[in-house]
């Protein structure tokens, strides 16, 4: 009964939570899946009726519970004894290990949840070191600058996760006493950019307190071990999939709980290549028991998910051909089922496979609307199929395995933008070169980072380059526009752009080349940048840049706060520079190294007609 109070305890804020758009670049977002916030801590007594009619209607079936204080029992030891030999040695494990104060412990944890976003654990081991190096207690990070925040996040995406974790920051120490907040409830009400699921891992974690969380490890886990085949963005199962995880933690040590849970998701239950025979609660997995007896065959598939079918709905064979609600007495078995059906198209052998079929496409046998010949032989529910399983336009794919879990969710693909930006430089300024870079909005994509000038650009616009001209004088003055280049668009012949063997430059001196482009996607745009070059050559320099712009040297750009798109931008700058350029892939002539090995019959034919060289006339003479 717990489970079911569990599932109904905040209904309608994870209805709206599930709704909110997940973009990555909008602040206070959590990016991890399923971990969006809940705008109220619980929910109007008066809704509690209505929102336990809704769930009653939705078929959830107790195949998807835990409904044994065994199984959970054992769910924990497994799943701790393995963490405990298995996990990984990380330095923000460490750190939370070893720190005594309550506050700096929070601040570790907090710090890795959010750098843990979207990104992978290899990534993230080198920023969070030098992070906790650079700004070790809360008091450091709230005195520091944005621009030194953006200068070493750079590269790591989502820039608004550092900004927020610095918001947070300067309000623990500025508004709460430097004290951080103790419980889930209040991380999550009090810190900008705190979602669900980093709330409850810093609680977990850092606090101890005994409160799930749910991020796409867990998720999958999860959807596996009770074969939750519906979309997991759904507000039903997502609501689930927290109620199992508060069911699940450990009291006694809900942060290994948690952090185990994640561990075995990530390097266990992985998406696409399972290592099942070292998971610790195979032995609960539903998932893993269906493909075990797809491998026994066809009669004990069948039968395995009739056991299943009548012990979660609670239906009892007769033998009579007849169904009765109560204890189930013996497992019935397919054969028995199909012969004393009333229905002479049930009984013909030629049925096995139809209702194997027909219970593969609900991924689980705990749903009773079945249909065709499959549905004489069960009275169909009035609440229709299990909202937990499967959909019957997706059927169970016998090849993937447990990858059937959880659904693969459809994802809309990203907006495709462009954008024509160039690299401005002063090759004789003093110094060394130097590149003009101005700072983005302090809004939006890519805040408060800096790129080189750029304007939006429709593909293949006729007037794109007049446009980028306009934005590049507003921050530089008048410039020679016949220098705008748009790099690749047009080929000027140089030494050592031709075949590294014979110099042979391929095409016309007016042939160009390919166009260049950078194309880098975000969470929800393809951004495609035309690269334009312009070099200030032969004139004085300019020292001083306007407000919301730098002329920076070359070392300077690599340790600024600039996007891995600008970079990208940059190396392709610097490839088009004399000396530098790259010639095409291929050459029309080969070279030694890439010719075809010839037969011996061609080798012998080969040295009849060489002429000798002047070694072997020597020889000869001699």
């Amino acid at each position: 009964m717990s489970i079911w109070r569990a599932i109904m305890k905040k209904p309608r804020t994870a209805v709206r939570s599930c709704q909110r758009k997940r973009a990555p670049c909008q602040e206070g977002r959590e990016k991890r899946v399923l971990s969006g916030r809940q705008v109220k801590p619980s929910t109007p007594n008066g809704l509690a009726g209505r929102q336990e009619e809704v769930l009653l209607q939705a078929s959830l079936s107790p195949y998807h519970l835990f409904r044994d204080p065994a199984d959970v029992r054992v769910f924990r030891e497994n799943l701790l004894s393995w963490y405990d030999r298995e996990k990984r040695d990380l330095p923000w494990r460490r750190r939370a290990e070893g720190e005594v104060d309550l506050d700096r412990r929070a601040y570790a944890v907090w710090v890795s949840e959010v750098m843990l976003q979207q990104t992978q654990v290899a990534t993230v081991i080198n920023y969070y070191t030098r992070w906790m190096q650079k700004w070790p207690t809360l008091q450091d990070l709230a005195s520091a600058s944005l621009e030194e925040v953006n200068q070493l996040w750079a590269g790591l995406g989502y820039y608004s996760r550092g900004r927020r974790l610095q918001e947070g920051a300067r309000k623990v120490v500025e508004e709460l006493g430097g004290h951080m907040p103790r419980t889930a409830e209040t991380l999550q009400q009090l810190l900008p950019g705190v979602g669900r699921y980093t709330a409850g891992a810093i609680a977990s974690i850092a606090f101890g307190q005994a409160t799930g969380v749910v991020d796409g490890n867990v998720v999958r886990v999860l959807c596996r071990v009770r074969a939750i085949g519906a979309d997991p963005r759904s507000a039903l199962v997502s609501q689930l999939l927290w109620s199992l995880a508060q069911q699940l933690v450990d009291p006694a040590r809900p942060g290994d709980w948690n952090q185990a849970a994640m561990e075995l998701g990530a390097t266990v239950c992985t998406p696409q290549h399972p290592r099942c025979s070292q998971c610790p609660v195979q032995s609960l997995c539903w998932a893993q028991q269906r493909v075990s007896r797809l491998r026994k065959g066809q009669a004990g598939v069948l039968d395995g998910d009739l056991w299943r079918l009548t012990s979660a709905s609670r239906l009892r064979w007769s033998g009579n051909g007849s169904w009765a609600r109560g204890p189930r007495r013996a497992a019935p078995t397919w054969r028995s089922v199909v012969s004393a059906s009333p229905s002479p198209a049930a009984r013909r052998p030629a049925l096995y496979p139809t209702l194997s079929k027909t219970l593969q496409s609900w991924a689980t046998a705990c749903c009773l609307g079945l249909s065709g010949a499959a549905g004489s032989l069960f009275p169909a529910p009035r609440a229709g199929p299990c909202r937990l399983c499967a959909p019957p336009t997706e059927p169970w794919d016998p090849t993937r395995g447990v990858t059937n879990f959880p659904r693969k969710a459809g994802r809309r693909p990203p907006r495709e933008e462009c954008s024509a930006t160039c690299v401005l430089e002063q090759p004789g300024a003093l110094g060394g070169p130097r590149v003009l870079l101005v700072q983005r909005p302090s809004s939006g994509l890519l805040a408060g980072l800096w790129q080189f000038p750029a304007v939006t650009a429709e593909p293949s616009g006729p007037r794109e380059r007049e446009a980028l001209l306009r934005e590049l004088q507003s921050w530089a003055g008048p410039l020679p526009a016949p220098r705008l280049r748009h790099l690749g668009q047009v080929r000027e012949p140089r030494a050592g752009q031709g075949c590294g063997f014979c110099g042979h430059i391929p095409g016309p001196v007016s042939a160009p080349w390919p166009s260049l482009q950078v194309v880098h996607t975000f969470s929800h745009i393809k951004l495609t940048y035309q690269v334009y070059g312009l070099a200030l050559e032969g004139q004085t320099p300019v020292t001083v840049a306007p407000p919301g712009a730098r002329w920076l040297t070359r070392e300077e750009f690599h340790t600024a706060a600039v996007s891995t798109a600008m970079k990208k931008v940059f190396r392709v700058y610097e490839g088009q520079q004399p000396g530098t350029r790259k010639g095409p892939k291929r050459c029309p002539v080969s070279t030694p190294s890439s010719r075809k090995k010839p037969s011996p019959g061609q080798q012998l034919l080969d040295s009849f007609f060489r002429p000798p060289d002047a070694s072997s006339l020597n020889s000869t003479a001699q």
